[in-house]
């Protein structure tokens, strides 16, 4: 299995590779102050997928802390609940029944 999974790798990485030298044609990239950038338009595809890669987890972190916040929340309302049933069966004294022939 571990070789198929390497296999499998290599032969993603042989495309993007493939990918890359096809696409080493400079562009330029023109900013709004009249900044201009010349770059491999391959590099220009890495940036914008790395800068989708960062939005796609900070929006994934934000739901999962709101998550975890949830978590720890519900956990202390169990454990106070828990104490307060077992502080209820302390309280409560436990009676024995009484034997069908001892009845009064």
């Amino acid at each position: 299995m571990r070789i198929l999974i390497w296999i499998v790798r290599l032969a993603i990485f042989l495309v993007l590779f493939g990918f890359a030298v096809k696409n080493d044609q400079i562009v330029s990239l023109k900013s709004y102050l009249g900044g201009q950038w010349h770059l491999p338009l391959v590099f220009v595809i890495l940036i914008a997928f790395a800068a989708g890669a960062v939005v796609g987890v900070s929006a994934t972190v934000s739901s999962l802390l709101r998550q975890r916040r949830e978590i720890a929340r519900l956990r202390r309302s169990l454990r106070k609940a828990e104490q307060a049933v077992g502080k209820m069966s302390e309280s409560t004294e436990v009676v024995p029944a009484a034997e069908d022939g001892a009845r009064a």
